[in-house]
């Protein structure tokens, strides 16, 4: 039996609390929400808790080491380097939700008008098979070298460099969510009650709300948690060449850049943006693990 008429034939009742009881089986992604978590309040509440300005400049405290003042040590200039991780996780994870958000939206739409009509699916997945074929990194350096200035003269340079960056991401990273919804959208469509549906005069725009995107919702949440840790190491990438955000506006990626040139004098320059980067996408992965066993219809019908 395939996992759509799996899905189909799942029991009703309060399916939440069966996925919620699944996702707690697997240690891995309980541990990644946890640090998750964690990482999510640090950044939104510790600037409340540690209020040291990430910008504000102290020659006498450069280069300092861990200390209850510091937690994080100073850098060349006498930046705090934690206040400085926790307003470029700020940064980071918003562009990483808001790029997510842009690829999930392309890749779930292409990928349901692909799998549902079939007079679009010829199109869409060759227009899907262009964007594959280019490679992602100098498209997105060509991109960000052609739009910067623009775009920074009409929003300013945080907000322009915010929405070119997660722009350019989203754009560029939908293609894989398109294919694996189109899919699974082939294999429920092909399902007796979507049949049924159709044959009662039920309207298109109803039935994909009603059958279609309910059956497909655990490969489009996985593909989320995936999109996230692609577009904050892709951020982290671009920072890190000099392309990213000004200096001025610290993210993780941009931290790392900065600290480069630093790591035999201050080596925690690069060493807690880069743990910052490698536990947030190793705890998004594991979560993106724990949701798709979660919602494998062969445990929700048991």
């Amino acid at each position: 039996m395939s996992e759509a008429a799996a899905i189909a034939e799942a029991p009703a009742g309060p399916v939440g609390g069966h996925v919620w009881r699944q996702f707690r089986r697997h240690p891995g992604g309980v541990a990644g929400l946890v640090v998750f978590a964690l990482i999510g309040l640090a950044v939104l509440f510790g600037p409340w808790l540690h209020r040291v300005d990430p910008n504000r400049i102290s020659i006498r405290e450069r280069n300092q080491g861990l200390s209850l003042l510091h937690p994080f040590g100073t850098d060349n200039l006498g930046h705090d380097l934690f206040a400085q991780v926790l307003a470029g996780g700020r940064v980071s994870l918003a562009v990483g939700v808001a790029a997510m958000a842009i690829s999930l939206l392309l890749g779930a739409s292409v990928g349901v008008a692909s799998g549902y009509w079939r007079r679009l699916d010829g199109p869409l997945m060759r227009l899907t098979d262009l964007f594959l074929a280019l490679p992602l990194l100098p498209l997105l350096l060509v991109a960000v070298t052609l739009f910067r200035e623009p775009l920074r003269a009409a929003f300013g340079p945080s907000t322009g460099i915010f929405i070119l960056i997660v722009g350019s991401i989203g754009v560029t990273s939908w293609m894989q969510t398109a294919r694996i919804v189109r899919g699974n959208v082939l294999a429920v469509k092909r399902l007796e009650f979507v049949l049924a549906a159709q044959a009662s005069g039920m309207r298109a725009r109803r039935i994909l709300f009603k059958h279609i995107l309910p059956n497909v919702l655990s490969s489009i949440l996985v593909s989320a948690t995936l999109g996230m840790a692609t577009a904050i190491i892709t951020e982290s990438v671009l920072s890190f060449l000099g392309l990213g955000f000004p200096p001025d506006f610290p993210t993780w990626g941009r931290l790392l850049y900065d600290g480069v040139s630093f790591m035999q004098i201050t080596p925690s320059r690069v060493i807690w943006p880069g743990l910052a980067i490698s536990l947030t996408v190793l705890s998004v992965n594991y979560i993106g693990d724990a949701i798709r066993d979660a919602l494998d219809p062969r445990a929700l019908r048991r």
